[in-house]
Formats: C-alpha cells, sequence, structure tokens
C-alpha cells in the first residue's frame, strides 16, 4: 500500500435519474443516506463515501465501476434486496478459491444500469 494513500475514501456513480437512484441506494440496499442537493447525493458504505451524481459533463457521463458489497450471507442478501425491488442478473455463485477462501458473487444493477455486486467469502471445505 502506498505511504501517501491510506483507503478508498469515495467513489461516484452517475445517474440521469437522482431520485430514483436515492429510492434504489437508501431504500433498496439500505445504504445510509448522508445529504443531497438537486444534482447528487451522498450515501456511506462503511469507511467509504458513495457519490450518485447527475454528470456535469460529457467527460463524467459513461458507465462507472463495478461496486463489490460484502455481505456475510449472499443467499440472504440476495433475498432480501429482492424483496425490496432489486433484480439480479444471476443468483449466487462460486468465483473462484484464493488461498482457503472461497469468493462467492451475485450481480445486479442500479436505476441508471451501473453494475453492482454482492460479494462473499467463505472457508473452503477442503
Amino acid at each position: 500500500m502506498s505511504s501517501v494513500i491510506r483507503q478508498l475514501g469515495q467513489v461516484a456513480l452517475p445517474t440521469h435519474d437522482l431520485n430514483r437512484s436515492i429510492v434504489f441506494y437508501r431504500d433498496v440496499l439500505d445504504l445510509p443516506f448522508i445529504w443531497s442537493n438537486d444534482r447528487m447525493a451522498f450515501f456511506q458504505v462503511g469507511s467509504t463515501r458513495l457519490l450518485i451524481e447527475i454528470p456535469e459533463s460529457e467527460a463524467f457521463d459513461h458507465p462507472g465501476s463495478v461496486l463489490y458489497f460484502d455481505v456475510a450471507d449472499i443467499e440472504g442478501a440476495v433475498h432480501e434486496l429482492e424483496a425490496r425491488g432489486a433484480a439480479f442478473d444471476d443468483m449466487p455463485h462460486l468465483i473462484g478459491e484464493l488461498g482457503g477462501v472461497a469468493v462467492w458473487m451475485a450481480f445486479f444493477r442500479d436505476p441508471a444500469d451501473n453494475l453492482l455486486a454482492l460479494s462473499c467469502e467463505r472457508p473452503t471445505t477442503r
């Protein structure tokens, strides 16, 4: 890790319907809502802020990075988020094993079509 960079502080995702995105991140994903105005909204995800914003220029108007949300129980999290209105592209599946840890993921999208994922790490059974 760089001696200058300590951690990821904020991630920004574009949207063209801020109100719909606020409802999704606040009510469906149940992320703590911090603040909003007519162009942007902030949420807290652990120690990282999530900024959902209407792009200020064409340079910022593109699909965002994949956000991977860590969960303890991926099947339970998928069930709960589906009940709140999230639509998953796939069901939880094993991505691979990394040094004694099995990594499971399930992918879904927000109202602006940004790709999101739930991620769960479990000890391998071997």
